[in-house]
């Protein structure tokens, strides 16, 4: 079969092989209840995953997500005493409009999208640090239940976490297949010089996937506040690099365009069951990192659109 029409399908293929060689080698990891801890577990590194999805659409990258969701660890513990359920909307409103600021300064000062993402990533981490004294916060357990204790209870015995993960994944596939906006963005990933050619306003539409990014980073630094029942600067450290292998793994390529929320969902099934099986043959933390990296290479190269690349810098 030709490589270019086996492409499409290379994400559900992964995923099935993966699966069954950690099953024989684990029977027990095919077990319903394992399944469903396992993918409560990767619901923040999924909502990040998502919101990455919508600025590699375009063709760009978010190198901010991470201290993003840093950042609102600190907000949700800082601010829960005072501001109770409020702190929620505090802390999305904060990675929207950082996600905005990133969107700005790539569209109308031109600043390439992993520099500008870069730059806001460290403007979220300074404000981490700011605010946090530079430790580790805890939140009041009794109020954490009492405000935020649905995120991480059950449903019907499945793990609210997968609820949530749901509802947006929902929210996300509706703004992609059934708006302007995500027709729009479709176009801009695609090409963007003939996007604005036909009438579109390019960088309106650059800027709102960037703030999108940007949200749902902030959404899943919440939920990993409340989680954790606190948070610091550094405490999703390690995310990033395994999120925007989720995106590519999936089928959404650095250069835009194809893919999308859906293809996000089987790339993070495919980046827990390697989590998982790396827990399981014992491949130490320190060389996890370097797993991912090489996926995210291997990734890069199946899935990137040469056509569009007319050198490589």
């Amino acid at each position: 079969m030709d490589i270019q029409r086996l492409k499409p399908h290379l994400p559900w293929i992964t995923l099935t092989v993966l699966v069954a060689i950690v099953g024989m080698a684990d029977p027990g990891f095919l077990k319903p209840q394992n399944l469903m801890s396992l993918a409560g577990d990767i619901v923040p590194l999924f909502i990040m995953a998502l919101g990455l999805t919508f600025a590699i659409y375009i063709g760009g990258i978010d190198l901010s997500a991470q201290s993003m969701a840093n950042m609102v660890t600190v907000i949700a513990s800082v601010y829960l005493a005072s501001m109770g359920a409020w702190v929620a909307l505090l802390c999305v409103a904060a990675g929207f409009l950082l996600g905005t600021l990133s969107g700005y300064i790539t569209t109308r000062l031109y600043v390439p999208s992993f520099i500008s993402t870069l730059a806001v990533g460290g403007v979220a981490f300074s404000v981490a640090q700011w605010l946090s004294g530079q430790r580790a916060l805890n939140m009041d357990a009794a109020q954490r239940n009492e405000t935020f204790g649905w995120m991480i209870g059950r449903t019907w015995g499945v793990p609210n976490e997968l609820l949530i993960a749901a509802v947006l994944l929902v929210v996300c596939l509706f703004i992609e297949r059934r708006t302007i906006l995500g027709r729009a963005l479709k176009a801009v990933g695609a090409g963007e010089l003939a996007a604005a050619a036909s009438g579109l306003n390019v960088a309106r539409y650059k800027i709102l996937a960037f703030a999108i990014s940007g949200a749902l980073a902030a959404i899943a630094g919440l939920l990993f506040a409340v989680k954790l029942l606190g948070g610091a600067p550094t405490i999703a450290n390690g995310f990033l690099l395994p999120a925007i292998v989720a995106v590519l793994v999936g089928g959404t390529p650095l250069t835009g365009g194809v893919g999308g929320v859906l293809n996000t969902v089987i790339g993070t099934l495919i980046v827990a069951v390697i989590r998982a099986s790396m827990l399981y043959f014992e491949i130490d933390a320190t060389q996890q990192q370097m797993v991912f990296g090489i996926v995210l290479i291997g990734a890069i190269a199946l899935t990137i659109d040469r056509a569009k690349l007319r050198t490589v810098k």
